[in-house]
Formats: structure tokens, sequence, C-alpha cells
């Protein structure tokens, strides 16, 4: 009796792995038949036992899985399945972290934004929408602001002859329209990508005095307020840059990255009782910001497609 030991590797190779009934003579096989198919990445062992007149007596074929999957397997026989983006409208709620520049970096400090968008996302991967920020902070440095009623410590003397802090806040919003595209470079998922999007509209901001716990102040009471509170508006438009990603369960969607908005905007109070001038000055206002938002995908489902390669 005699044995023939023979291990064949086949490591992203395409290998003949069907044998049947065949008579082994000294050189030669005969009446051999061969079935093919292609099992990529796979080890194969085939051991022989012959008899002692060269006749095939036992033929096995083991095929030991060592990396890959099946699927996998299917990939390499059939191609890649193509997957193609999804389309539908998507409902965003969006926060901003921003760094003041221009004349706003002159007026206000750090700030925040916070607000929803909708957009309509395409197959190929356009997005076309509306969206609202409402604009918050607490730090207010407009120079002689208050000046001809604060005393030297910073606080207003009240009709009752007590001295109150007043509460200062940033306030203000940004509406507008936004249109886009999602760049994808991976053929895994097609919604996911770097977002750069362009929005333009509307935005306002003015200085937000609260007096409520400051007893009665005169000069803050009903319009006379309105001299104080830089109101300024105008037209702005806004760059967004980041990452988008879309789970395939539909469960985590977000973007994060960074923006700029820019805006073109005028005092709209005819006169400033602190600093004894008009407040119509035009201004250049921009934003820097750190920007991140959670979706809300409403995507139109479909019968599954596969498009090989």
């Amino acid at each position: 009796m005699h044995g023939i030991l023979l291990v064949l590797t086949a490591a992203n190779l395409q290998i003949a792995a069907s044998f049947s009934s065949f008579l082994l003579t000294p050189g030669y096989f005969h009446r051999s038949v061969i079935s093919t198919w292609f099992l990529p990445r796979y080890y194969f062992l085939l051991i022989f036992t012959l008899s002692d007149d060269m006749k095939l007596k036992t033929v096995a074929l083991v095929a030991c899985l060592l990396s890959g999957s099946w699927a996998h397997a299917q990939d390499e026989l059939f191609g890649t399945p193509k997957r193609e983006a999804k389309k539908g409208f998507v409902i965003s709620l969006a926060g901003n972290l921003d760094f003041p520049g221009g004349d706003m970096a002159r007026r206000f400090g750090t700030s925040y934004r916070v607000g929803p968008s909708v957009f309509y996302k395409t197959r190929s991967n356009w997005l076309l929408g509306v969206k609202a920020d409402f604009i918050l902070g607490n730090k207010v440095e407009e120079p002689g602001f208050l000046q001809n009623i604060r005393t030297s410590e910073g606080t207003l003397i009240t009709t009752e002859g007590f001295r109150k802090p007043i509460e200062t806040y940033e306030r203000g919003y940004a509406i507008g329209l936004q249109f886009g595209k999602t760049i994808n470079f991976s053929k895994t998922n097609p919604d996911n990508g770097l977002q750069l999007i362009t929005s333009a509209g509307f935005i306002q901001h003015k200085i937000h005095i609260v007096t409520r716990n400051a007893g009665t102040i005169p000069q803050l009471q009903g319009d006379y307020k309105k001299g104080y509170d830089r109101l300024a508006n105008g037209m702005y438009v806004e760059q967004y840059a980041g990452y988008v990603y879309y789970a395939n369960n539909g469960l985590v969607n977000f973007t994060v990255g960074l923006d700029v908005l820019a805006g073109f905007t005028q005092g709209r109070r005819d006169y400033l009782f602190d600093v004894g001038r008009p407040g119509n000055d035009k201004r250049f206002d921009l934003l820097f910001g750190i920007r991140g938002a959670w979706f809300i995908p409403i995507f139109r489902r479909k019968s599954e497609e596969i498009f090989f390669e």
C-alpha cells in the first residue's frame, strides 16, 4: 500500500476542486473528470491512498476555512455588490460653538448656536433645504455700553435709590436656505463622506438687557431700552465642511465639522443714548464655528437591487 499526501495552498486563487473516478497509471491520469468551482482564500488538502496495483481507492477533499467568508467568496465570483445612495427628507438638530471675528468680536465673546433644519437628499447626494439657528451668548464687550447710566462699580441706580447690577446677554437668530453635496469615498455606504453645504439668509443680533431683578430703572423702560440694545441685522452666507455618517441600520446618523458665517449687517437704531451717536453703522460680522448635528432621516424604501461590476 502506497500513500501520497498532497497539500495545495490556495489564497486568493481559483482552484479546480472536484475530482471523480479516475485510474492512475505511471505518469498519467486516465478517464479523469474535473468539475471546477471557485473557493478563494481556502486551503485544500488532497489525500490519495493508492493500492499496490496503482488503482485509486480513495480520494478525500477537505476544505478548511482559514480566512475570509463565504460572502467574500461570492463577491469574487459574481462581483462586488454596488449599493445605491438613499433619498428622502432629513430632519436635523444642530449645535455650534462659535468664536467671533470682525465687528462681532468688538461686541460679543464666544457664543453658541442651536437650531433645526430640514433638507432633501437625492440619490446623487445633493442636498437642498432650510435651516434656523438661535444665537446665544453671555459675554458682552461693547465699548461704551451703558456708560451714561452705569456707576464706577458697574451697577445702576434705581428710582428707590438702590444700586443694582443688570444682566446682559447676546441674543439673535439666523434663518436661511442651504444647498450642498456629500462627496462619497466608500463603496460600503454611499451616503457617508465629506459634506459641503453653503447657506444664505437673514441674520439678526442684539444685546439683551434683563432688568426684572433690578427694580425700576427709567432709562431702560419701554422703548428707551432700544437706545441701548445695539440691534443689527442683514444678510449672511455660511460655508460648512464636515464628515457625515449614516448608519446602515438608521439608528446613528450625524455630522461633525467646521463652518464660517459672514454677516453683512447694519445697525438699526437711529440713536444710541449711551454713546450719543446714530446706531446705523454698517458691519461685517464673522463667526468661526465647530458644528455638530444629529439626523433623523426619512428615506424612501424600495426593494433591494444589487448591481454587479
